[in-house]
């Protein structure tokens, strides 16, 4: 069974606690501490795998765990760092978070591997936090605490072309003529019960991907029928054919159904009625030549006009199928070909920072510092690496997201002055 979406729950590594202990050999009666730091939790990272082309991996298991990172020990020596688990998928999976439904990550394009989930850092060991005034430290710093969160996995097929069109109407046939594809055939409703891809090869044509969407009915955009579970698909392609029965042989008028699946699709997403479209009116075979023309003419004076082409064609002959086909190419020839990227909504490094962790913002006197301290913020200081560059973007937007900044600056920050915060200490400039 095609399984193009799946609910799981992924949960990070906690970092391992630092350890206290002392030195403690013979001759040396007074040695220092020398528990070492805690090793860091992994990491949940999703990665692309062309291989794949369901979600099918993820119908039987429910959550996903990287490994915790392994408590300090005596004589400085470091626990080890907690096993990441790599999650593979198939490109196009979009990742969103489950109550809210924002895009987390998009695994498309460029992005092939994403860390969603960061394991905590490890806790500091004694050793770190011996002074000359605290020379025997007897506490260190806990791991910081895993991450948890529910996702919902969707995959959007990304193809060049979608076949639209209500069940029975001849896309699979049309597919298996056109492409390498075998999708099965029979003469009932809903023959698709899952997406289907093709590559277009044909002489003078640069080659395209086409998929063949199952058929949609009306009210597909409010949960009817099959058709809704596959809308998604469809957001990527860059333009549409609409196959319809201009044969009528059941009893369907044409026109009207382009007008529903134009609705529905409307009624789904905006954008996607401005993409363009070629109507293939198929099953032209069973027409006598002035059915034929009849049937085209009324389809092409409501329908055709810059955006939107009519063709003849049958699937069965294969008629009027290499000029709907070329046609197809030169448009796509026009079109951009960046691929279409869903922008992330959700960054769980700040949102699952609960926003009722308290902070407080102080100005130190003695030190002319502005001092930022409170769970909200170790927690924050406890997923980030500040030496890299990419952590420091991400704190600049904490602190510009979260409030921070605006707190400082009715405590009268300036630009320049310094803000300290759990030993780190920075320059500030308002973004």
């Amino acid at each position: 069974m095609f399984a193009d979406r799946a609910k799981i729950i992924i949960r990070s590594g906690k970092g391992g606690d630092g350890h206290v202990s002392f030195r403690r050999e013979k001759y040396v009666p007074d040695g220092g501490p020398d528990g070492g730091d805690g090793g860091r939790g992994g990491d949940v990272i999703f990665e692309v795998d062309t291989g794949l082309n369901t979600l099918s991996n993820y119908r039987h298991q429910r959550k996903y765990s990287a490994t915790d990172g392994e408590e300090g020990g005596k004589r400085r020596c470091h626990g080890a760092d907690g096993n990441d688990i790599i999650l593979k998928v198939p490109e196009g999976t979009v990742i969103k978070e489950a109550v809210s439904g924002k895009v987390v990550a998009d695994m498309s394009g460029d992005n092939k591997r994403m860390i969603v989930l960061k394991g905590g850092r490890g806790g500091r060991g004694n050793m770190n936090f011996a002074t000359p005034t605290m020379q025997a430290p007897k506490y260190a710093s806990p791991g910081k605490p895993a991450r948890e969160m529910e996702i919902i996995l969707e995959l959007k097929l990304i193809a060049d072309v979608g076949l639209l069109g209500f069940p029975n109407v001849g896309k699979s046939t049309f597919l298996s003529r056109v492409t390498n594809a075998r999708p099965k055939i029979a003469n009932y409703h809903f023959t698709t019960l899952e997406p289907n891809l093709g590559v277009v090869d044909v002489d003078g044509c640069n080659g395209f991907v086409i998929a063949d969407i199952p058929g949609l009915i009306e009210g597909a955009s409010d949960g009817a029928g099959l058709g809704f579970k596959f809308l998604r698909h469809i957001e990527r392609n860059r333009m549409f054919i609409h196959i319809v029965d201009a044969a009528s042989t059941e009893g369907r008028d044409p026109a009207e159904d382009i007008r529903k699946i134009n609705a529905e699709l409307s009624k789904y997403d905006e954008k996607l009625i401005d993409k363009p479209q070629v109507i293939a009116a198929n099953k032209t075979d069973v027409l006598s030549d002035e059915e034929k023309e009849n049937v085209i003419r009324k389809l092409r004076d409501e329908f055709e006009n810059d955006n939107t082409k009519v063709f003849p064609i049958s699937a069965v002959s294969g008629d009027g199928i290499k000029e709907l086909l070329y046609y197809v190419q030169s448009v796509l020839d026009k079109l951009p070909k960046e691929a279409v990227v869903f922008e992330p909504e959700y960054d769980p490094d700040i949102e699952l920072i609960e926003e009722d962790l308290p902070y407080t913002v102080e100005y130190d006197s003695k030190e002319k510092a502005y001092v930022v301290e409170g769970p909200k913020i170790e927690k924050m200081l406890g997923y980030t690496n500040l030496e890299s560059e990419k952590g420091f973007a991400f704190f600049q937007k904490f602190v510009r997201e979260s409030g921070i900044q605006d707190d400082l600056l009715e405590a009268g920050i300036s630009e320049g002055d310094t803000v300290r915060m759990y030993g780190w200490t920075f320059e500030f400039y308002k973004e």
